[in-house]
């Protein structure tokens, strides 16, 4: 009995297309509520059955995926903006959950998978905590903004350097309201909390940097600390996957779009489609380039002349992505190695 799947995933209910090859006895339907347990469950039907299991690559599917390759079967990874438009084409056709169900699992009968990389557990694990520490960064960040906004809305002297020194004269200035005192007070209490525990994450990361031997790799690179190393590593993943570095440039979003016929060209800009924190990575390694030990400083150099500093650390930051795939693929298997 070989068993082919589709699934289209949602927070609430799991939607289900299989069919046997052998046979051609099929079946589709719902399962909710959309968990480990019930997906756990509804796997056992298929218990000693060679079978290929297709889910998108959208929130939900590590479960999806850790639970089909623990009953035996393959699971593959699709990409969710490539399988949709093989599934629904530039027409516009009936979307539903039933439909890329089925759809999913007709590319996996005729072998049409837009393959993703599926990561190893150890990846995963610290893929959550890089991505917590940047969004607790980002909430940070906008808690200072609303110091600012406050101090600014009742007229109070502007401060640079908000947590620089004494913080209590925030508040205490006399020309803020003493609801204005207040919101300051309460937002200073948030951030001291918020700094916990973005030092606890940073210190584990770093902890993990200092042993990983990919990590430790890619931190030969100018500008690469052990902080945005365990960033690259982990949202880069497994470069073999790559036929080239220029396929490692694309999946980091940071290559240039050009649209072009007909001897008529818009204007190109960045792709934007891979992950948003490696590409902030890349670029805060990239930015370094200006420093004058930098060994791409007169690459950078030309190119902030040409056009201006920040495109010159997108710039930089393009040439060490070719340089850490390079190294990563160099290692084969020991890049990512179990710490």
């Amino acid at each position: 009995m070989a068993i082919v799947c589709g699934l289209d995933i949602h927070r609430t209910q799991v939607t289900y297309d299989w069919v046997d090859t052998d046979t051609g006895e099929g079946k589709h339907g719902k399962l909710a509520p959309a968990n480990r347990e019930t997906f756990r469950h509804w796997l056992e039907q298929f218990a000693g059955c060679d079978g290929d299991v297709v889910v998108e690559g959208c929130t939900g599917w590590r479960f999806i995926v850790e639970e089909t390759q623990a009953a035996g079967m393959r699971a593959h990874l699709a990409d969710p903006a490539e399988a949709s438009s093989r599934i629904h084409g530039l027409k516009r056709r009936a979307k539903t959950d039933k439909v890329d169900a089925r759809g999913l699992r007709e590319l996996g009968e005729q072998h049409r998978v837009p393959e993703s990389w599926i990561p190893p557990t150890q990846v995963l694990e610290v893929r959550t905590a890089v991505r917590l520490y940047h969004d607790l960064l980002t909430e940070r960040a906008a808690w200072l903004h609303r110091v600012h906004a406050t101090l600014f809305h009742q007229g109070a002297v502007a401060q640079k350097q908000l947590l620089r020194g004494d913080r209590n004269r925030l508040h205490e200035s006399e020309l803020l309201t003493p609801a204005g005192q207040d919101a300051v007070r309460t937002i200073l209490r948030v951030i001291d909390t918020l700094d916990v525990e973005i030092n606890r994450l940073r210190q584990h990361l770093v902890r993990f940097a200092g042993q990983q031997p990919g990590c430790k790799e890619l931190q030969k690179e100018y500008g690469v600390g052990k902080l945005t190393s365990v960033i690259i590593w982990s949202e880069l993943g497994d470069c073999r996957r790559f036929t080239s570095s220029a396929d490692a440039v694309r999946h980091t979003g940071l290559d240039i779009t050009i649209y072009s016929s007909n001897g008529k060209r818009a204007k190109p800009h960045l792709a934007r489609q891979g992950p948003a924190l490696l590409r902030w990575a890349l670029f805060e390694a990239g930015r370094c380039g200006s420093r004058p030990t930098s060994p791409d400083h007169a690459y950078w150099q030309q190119a902030a002349e040409r056009q201006d500093r920040k495109r010159a650390g997108i710039s930089v930051g393009r040439k060490i992505t070719r340089r850490c795939h390079h190294r990563l693929r160099a290692l084969g298997d020991q890049a990512f190695a179990e710490v």
